[in-house]
């Protein structure tokens, strides 16, 4: 029944603004809008980038498959990352690659990061509180995400974003945080 006047219930005043009686959500273009919003958060200024991204995450998904599963693979490398935890130097280097793309670079504050023994002394979640403090300086936001295994994921954002890249991560199932604050 259409509101009029009368039979107005202010809390109710959305009840059928988004679908008619008997008409369903189309749960799967919901998700890609999802995705996609996702995917521009995380490839800031390159859409072209997100894109490609979209694209692959789409037919991901027409083969079935976990939505945070095909997002984490298709952007690794890209636009995040997905290291052990015992990997230091993948660390390293994943967040060299990610913050080169926005021409920043984070000073580590070890003498050769490719050896082993430097990196000895050192994990994964310092790095990555570093990496979010130096990233902070620059205006972009550093995040990770649980990944319910040894292991840590992420991206990086605009600072900007920061109020909508978790409402968006967490409309995918991606529980995310700040590597630094």
């Amino acid at each position: 029944m259409p509101t009029t006047p009368d039979n107005f219930d202010p809390d109710d005043n959305f009840a059928q603004s988004f679908s008619p009686e008997g008409e369903d959500l189309d749960e799967d273009a919901a998700l890609e809008a999802v995705v996609w919003q996702l995917l521009l958060l995380i490839n800031p200024g390159d859409e072209d980038a997100a894109l490609q991204q979209f694209s692959a995450v789409r037919e991901s998904l027409a083969e079935g498959g976990d939505v945070i599963e095909i997002v984490r693979d298709t952007i690794d490398w890209k636009a995040g990352f997905h290291l052990a935890d015992d990997d230091p130097a993948g660390v390293i280097e994943a967040i060299d690659e990610l913050a080169a793309r926005f021409g920043v670079r984070v000073d580590w504050d070890i003498d050769d990061t490719s050896d082993e023994d430097a990196l000895a002394d050192t994990d994964a979640t310092a790095l990555l509180q570093r990496a979010g403090e130096q990233l902070r300086e620059h205006h972009y936001t550093l995040w990770t995400w649980e990944t319910g295994a040894d292991t840590h994921a992420g991206w990086i954002t605009l600072q900007r974003d920061d109020e909508a890249l978790p409402v968006v991560a967490g409309a995918l199932g991606f529980h995310v945080r700040p590597a630094a604050l």
